[in-house]
């Protein structure tokens, strides 16, 4: 199937990009990977195409006042190749390898995976997981929305009609730092039938300020809160338990919610293994 027809344009600034969707039915383009497959079924209308990669600043990847800043075109498969991932954002790192297959890394970008907030996927639910945040410019000037107020519901996000998402910040992670990631899909590269992106830090023999984020179980990712406190109290079985609590996911076509609450059940018991082991 091919896209209904729409005019196409390219921004030759942030300035510039946030004037041209002023258009009714603009949207932003970056790395298309979610984008173009939605026109070409048909799924989405735009009017206008706003081809942001000419625009310059954002494709970079910083360490900066104990943050790591990944700029919003930074392409998937730039992000797994840097050290500066690897070192100080290592759930993101462990994420990326799930991330479709290479072809579609090596297009897709980080600004836009997270501003398009598909609930089964990776990134957005590492967002959380970090307690991170996102860096918007829209008619109001530039501005920065935390990770726990950023994804509303399915597919809606803070980001209004002419906010273009710049970059996004997650805490550089230190000697205490503990991560996990873990997801079940049916092939490698498909979206996951549930995930879960969890980080934490080292409290001697325990774990504090627990962060559970499970994605592929709702319309958005979701934090476990009441597993979380059941886990930094040191009680696995209890963390699990506690999913009942947290999670209520609905049947789709991948599997029933009762089915999908009892893998994540199974991912916490992983990703709690992950938790417990020191940084590389």
């Amino acid at each position: 199937m091919k896209p209904a027809p729409f005019a196409y344009t390219k921004a030759r600034s942030l300035e510039h990009a946030v004037e041209l969707l002023d258009r009714d039915g603009a949207r932003v383009l970056a790395g298309g990977q979610s984008l173009i497959a939605t026109l070409n079924m048909r799924l989405s209308h735009p009017s206008l195409l706003v081809d942001i990669n000419a625009i310059p600043g954002l494709d970079g990847i910083t360490r900066r006042n104990g943050t790591v800043e990944i700029g919003a075109l930074v392409r998937h498969a730039q992000a797994e190749r840097s050290s500066v991932v690897a070192e100080l954002a290592p759930l993101i790192a462990r994420a990326l390898p799930h991330i479709g297959h290479p072809a579609i890394r090596n297009r897709g970008t980080i600004g836009g995976s997270i501003a398009f907030a598909d609930p089964a996927a990776e990134l957005p639910a590492c967002l959380l997981a970090l307690g991170g945040e996102v860096d918007i410019i829209g008619p109001a000037g530039p501005g920065t929305v935390m990770a726990d107020d950023f994804f509303r519901d399915l597919f809606e996000t803070a980001l209004g009609p002419r906010d273009v998402l710049t970059a996004v910040r997650v805490p550089a992670a230190t000697r205490d730092t503990r991560v996990g990631f873990a997801e079940l899909a049916r092939r490698h590269g498909d979206y996951a039938m549930v995930g879960l992106a969890a980080a934490a830090r080292a409290d001697g023999q325990k774990l504090a300020d627990v962060r559970l984020a499970f994605f592929g179980v709702g319309a958005t990712p979701l934090r476990a809160r009441k597993a979380e406190a059941a886990l930094a109290s040191g009680d696995l079985d209890d963390a699990v338990a506690a999913l009942a609590r947290d999670l209520d996911p609905p049947d789709d076509v991948q599997a029933t919610g009762q089915v999908k609450r009892h893998l994540a059940g199974v991912l916490l018991r992983r990703v709690a293994r992950q938790l417990a082991e020191p940084p590389a």
